[in-house]
């Protein structure tokens, strides 16, 4: 048996980690089950799929279903509102939970910092059903919102639900409120790893509670921040189903109908292939992102950041 090199660190067996590979099985069975075994019916999107054949005795049909995917003028409005509404998500709900985690990490006093996250936190665990009727009650003609701008001056109550630009406002505000304190928690994690030696040191040079904040919280975020706005870009045609789907209506429609609801409408004309194909191309644009700004940030990084 070949002698292993010196300084190189021999493989320890993995029998003496069964306890945690057993651990393991359950989390890993669901994922085979409901991630990886489901993707048998990507075939679909190449096919007429009939249902009383099944997927692999119905008839391939090629890329007809991404052409009439492409040539809808349905797809194309429902492709142009996902990104518009995704990239305004993304520029304006991407920093507010970094925002969120950098104050509350300047609060000393942890009663009351515990009280404030969990009541951040809490509305990223209630359905977007139970949202969207509060939001629809608070944000209607007569709901509290315009009582309360009325009562400060404004003339005539704002059309937040039926008024398309408003409509566009009311989803990305909403979405940031039920989000941000959820995401605070992976910053505030990664704020709890910073060395308190490296405060002390910028304290003695005479820092002040910005600069350390510049110099040293927000570097040490940098790796946390690259990683998730990559993993964010592969979600680029995600525009919040849920969240939409219980909020929207005829009058915003024009603005509001996205891919997912495009796709949730041909399933409901039993168009499989052509509702295969519109999952299927988001599924590519998303990984697509994802390959090419990480490859980018590894390259601007010299390697140091990065999912991979």
């Amino acid at each position: 048996m070949a002698k292993p090199i010196k300084g190189q660190k021999r493989a320890e067996p993995l029998g003496k980690y069964k306890d945690l590979l057993l651990m393991l099985i359950p989390g890993l069975s669901i994922l085979l089950l409901f991630n990886y075994v489901p993707m048998y019916g990507i075939v679909i999107a190449f096919k007429d799929f009939i249902l009383s054949k099944g997927i692999f005795a119905s008839p391939w049909v090629g890329f007809s279903n991404f052409e009439r995917l492409f040539a809808g003028q349905d797809f194309v409005r429902a492709l142009i509102n996902t990104i518009t509404i995704s990239l305004m998500r993304l520029g304006f709900g991407f920093f507010a939970p970094i925002v969120l985690a950098l104050l509350l990490n300047e609060v000393r006093f942890q009663g009351y910092k515990r009280a404030i996250q969990t009541l951040t936190y809490l509305p990223f665990f209630l359905s977007w059903v139970i949202l969207g009727g509060i939001f629809l009650m608070f944000f209607s003609l007569d709901g509290p919102v315009n009582q309360i701008l009325m009562s400060l001056g404004k003339d005539s109550p704002i059309e937040f639900l039926t008024n398309s630009q408003w409509f566009v406002f009311t989803l990305i505000l909403t979405g940031i409120w039920q989000g941000a304190g959820y995401g605070a928690v992976v910053y505030l994690a990664a704020l709890s790893g910073i060395s308190p030696d490296l405060y002390e040191a910028a304290m003695i040079d005479g820092a002040n509670r910005w600069k350390q904040t510049l110099h040293i919280t927000i570097p040490c975020l940098r790796p946390t921040i690259l990683v998730l706005f990559i993993l964010s870009l592969g979600g680029i045609l995600n525009a919040g189903f849920d969240q939409i789907y219980n909020m929207y209506s005829p009058a915003v429609f024009e603005r509001a109908d996205i891919l997912d609801t495009y796709v949730l409408r041909r399933l409901t004309t039993m168009d499989f292939g052509l509702s295969t194909a519109a999952g299927l191309f988001k599924s590519l644009v998303g990984f697509f992102l994802i390959v090419v700004v990480n490859a980018f940030v590894r390259k601007t990084s010299d390697g140091e950041y990065g999912v991979w």
